[in-house]
């Protein structure tokens, strides 16, 4: 008799083997993660410190410098996966005219006494270039541009064209501000103007990203008269 055929049979439970391999992988993953000697190519946030009242970069700093950091699994996780909400090392320039380039061997010894859970290898990068300039600040007056006014006939401009504000100043390097001129002429859209004019107009000169002003707009505003009498013809040259 064959006793084989009344053994029952045990069910299959796909639910208990994936329970099963999933703590084998975490604590596999675990396990992992407690070990050191591991390293890795991270990107840290960085705060340049320097005068900001006096200079002004030229060009736009780095927000983050890539460094190769040495540590145990758990540390480098968190810091690959939250680079951001990491304190930002602080690298200082002390004679922005004259610096060029980061120095990788300064950043990496800032990098080491803040990050203390880590080494820091070194900073991944030969050079990063930086520059700056003497950060100024340049007045500017405003003047209407009162010659292309497009006026109805006979109406004519009958008062002062006030500005407000009458001037702006802008601030940003010295190498770009010295070559700004000291007055900027605004002018004064319409077609057919034949009322009071009261209008907020933009500013569209001086627009860059390394410069600053102090307004944006302008308001223009003037009286309007109807002239009842035509002007006097010119003298011709020559003519009693």
């Amino acid at each position: 008799m064959n006793t084989e055929a009344n053994v029952p049979k045990q069910p299959f439970h796909p639910g208990k083997w994936l329970f099963c391999f999933i703590g084998a992988g975490l604590f596999w993953i675990m396990n992992a993660l407690n070990k050191e000697g591991y390293s890795l190519n991270v990107e840290y946030p960085v705060h340049f410190q320097f005068n900001e009242s006096e200079f002004i970069p030229t060009t736009a700093l780095p927000r983050t410098v890539r460094v190769n950091v040495s540590g145990d699994g758990w540390d480098l996780l968190r810091l690959s996966w939250l680079p951001f909400r990491t304190e930002p090392v602080n690298y200082e320039v002390n004679n922005p005219l004259r610096a060029s380039i980061i120095n990788t061997s300064a950043m990496t010894a800032a990098l080491s006494d803040q990050v203390k859970s880590l080494k820091v290898n070194y900073v991944v990068a030969d050079t990063l270039e930086m520059s700056f300039d003497h950060r100024i600040t340049k007045t500017i007056r405003l003047i209407p541009d009162s010659t292309h006014i497009d006026m109805l006939p006979p109406f004519v401009v009958s008062s002062v064209i006030n500005l407000t504000p009458s001037t702006i100043t802008v601030q940003g390097p010295a190498r770009l501000l010295k070559g700004f001129s000291d007055t900027m002429l605004v002018k004064i859209p319409g077609r057919r103007i034949a009322a009071n004019y009261d209008e907020e107009l933009p500013l569209n000169a001086y627009k860059h990203p390394l410069v600053q002003r102090s307004a944006e707009k302008v308001f223009v505003s003037f009286e309007v008269g109807e002239l009842l009498s035509p002007l006097p013809a010119a003298t011709k040259s020559g003519n009693r």
